[in-house]
């Protein structure tokens, strides 16, 4: 796989070398097992997979390359670059302003930009509507665009399948830039409505099998279908492609349900599938695929407390979250310096949608298990240094330093 120059800062020799040494001892990438580091009375089980994927450092070294290439020019970013407040920050302080709030809330009105500014098109993508305003302000929207290729295989995907008939069924966040990008590709070719979650799924189905009344669709999928969409004719053949950072698990129990309902509402047999339902099974990113079965592998050792990095906007590092959630203590924190001390950890709280203050956080200092993953966006630099946060705050930075000399030794 190709590798971009991305700055150093964001690298760390320790994630570094682990990173080597499992790459070469697994080049198949089957193992999901975890990396165990025994730093004194502190051991850290570190995910198997983690941090800056394909399509992250794609971004970075665009970003940075576009910024060298313009000196003296004025350079925007349709929104943040990824979800890592981090490196946002870092392209801020190089003059790089956004145009937009991940909500698509303008922060910078379109009659402010000439033909003469660079304009970077964020790693998820953007609408063919902002596309258009664009490049009615005489500005190139592909020069510098970081879209991922994984999120460009899904509108492929939609348009090819849109394109032999079927509508579009997205599994998304709405609001997130990446699925308003997937939707506006999706639209321009098919038929197409975003579920975000089973609970949608399931009143979709009502609508596939005539259970629900045609006239309230409007409201139920308020602002998540295509212009004239029918569900009375539209939905008779479906495809369900993935917002890429979504758990594969939920997009899968997604399809799994529709199927044999759209199957069974139309008697078709199995070796007819094609006739109402496409086999969309590919869409989901590697990355994600791979983070997630990551923690599911780390999961099945034990641990004290788990530990997830990443921005608190960010989707992917998000369901890393609910997944560790599920089997003990998990703490979703932005940085080492949420470790307030080892009694108080600032973290988010994906329920309330807040940060929040916790007490007495680590249950026992005598001998402690943490795991450790991180988001697609978040610096290995930054997962190191929250390692280093933890076994300087525990009195074992002596026996993180001989952790660190032997791996980069091997």
């Amino acid at each position: 796989m190709k590798s971009f120059n991305v700055p150093e800062h964001y690298r760390s020799p320790l994630i570094t070398a682990v990173k080597h040494k499992r790459k070469g001892d697994d080049k198949m990438k089957k193992d999901f097992t975890p990396t165990i580091l025994n730093a004194g009375t502190l051991q850290i089980v570190l995910a198997r997979h983690f941090g800056f994927c394909y399509g992250v450092e794609n971004a970075i070294e665009i970003a940075f390359r576009a910024v060298e290439e313009n000196k003296g020019k004025r350079i925007f970013l349709l929104s943040e670059m990824i979800h890592n407040p981090g490196v946002n920050a870092d392209l801020q302080a190089l003059g790089i302003r956004f145009i937009m709030d991940t909500k698509g809330n303008m922060l910078i009105s379109w009659d402010d930009l000439t033909s003469e500014d660079v304009v970077i098109v964020p790693a998820f993508g953007t609408t063919l509507e902002l596309e258009q305003i664009l490049r009615n302000k005489g500005i190139d929207p592909t020069r510098y665009e970081t879209t991922c290729p994984f999120v460009e295989k899904v509108w492929n995907r939609a348009e090819k399948t849109g394109a032999d008939g079927y509508t579009i069924v997205v599994h998304g966040k709405p609001g997130h830039e990446e699925t308003r990008a997937t939707f506006s590709h999706s639209k321009a070719h098919t038929p197409t409505v975003v579920v975000r979650d089973m609970d949608q799924a399931v009143l979709l189905g009502k609508y596939i099998t005539g259970a629900a009344d045609p006239a309230a669709f409007v409201v139920d999928f308020k602002g998540q279908y295509s212009e004239g969409f029918d569900p009375a004719k539209d939905l008779r053949r479906i495809g369900v492609v993935n917002q890429t950072t979504m758990l594969a698990s939920d997009t899968q129990g997604i399809a799994d349900y529709l199927k044999p309902l759209i199957l069974g509402h139309y008697h078709t047999p199995p070796e007819q599938m094609s006739d109402h339902f496409a086999d969309m099974r590919d869409t989901l990113c590697y990355a994600t695929n791979d983070n997630q079965s990551a923690v599911m592998g780390m999961l099945e050792t034990d641990a004290d407390i788990a530990l997830v990095i990443g921005g608190y906007n960010s989707s992917n590092t998000s369901h890393l979250v609910e997944l560790c959630e599920n089997r003990l203590p998990t703490y979703f924190i932005n940085d080492e310096h949420c470790i307030l001390s080892l009694k108080e950890i600032s973290h988010y709280d994906l329920h309330a949608h807040a940060e929040k203050l916790t007490a007495d956080f680590l249950p026992s200092l005598n001998s402690l298990r943490v795991m450790v993953t991180s988001g697609a966006s978040c610096p290995d630099a930054l997962v190191e240094r929250v390692i280093a946060r933890l076994a300087m705050l525990t009195g074992n930075l002596d026996g993180l330093n001989q952790v660190m000399a032997q791996w980069q030794a091997s």
